[in-house]
């Protein structure tokens, strides 16, 4: 695994956590919950293809 995802996982963490705040201060709760529900989708989305490539170099390693 790629010390790479690991800090692109804690980026956008941060940057969501940043916006949420400011978001909510603003009054913008709706905005808020949006921005955090597109960075949970972006996040997953980059953990689904990990384990995509993790399936994948199985299958080559068994020969499947």
């Amino acid at each position: 695994m790629n010390i790479d995802l690991l800090f692109k996982i804690a980026a956008i963490g941060i940057l969501v956590a940043v916006l949420h705040q400011v978001l909510c201060r603003a009054g913008r709760e709706e905005q808020a919950m949006m921005t955090t529900l597109a960075g949970l989708v972006i996040v997953l989305t980059l953990v689904v293809k990990e384990i995509s490539n993790l399936f994948n170099t199985i299958r080559t390693i068994f020969n499947i």
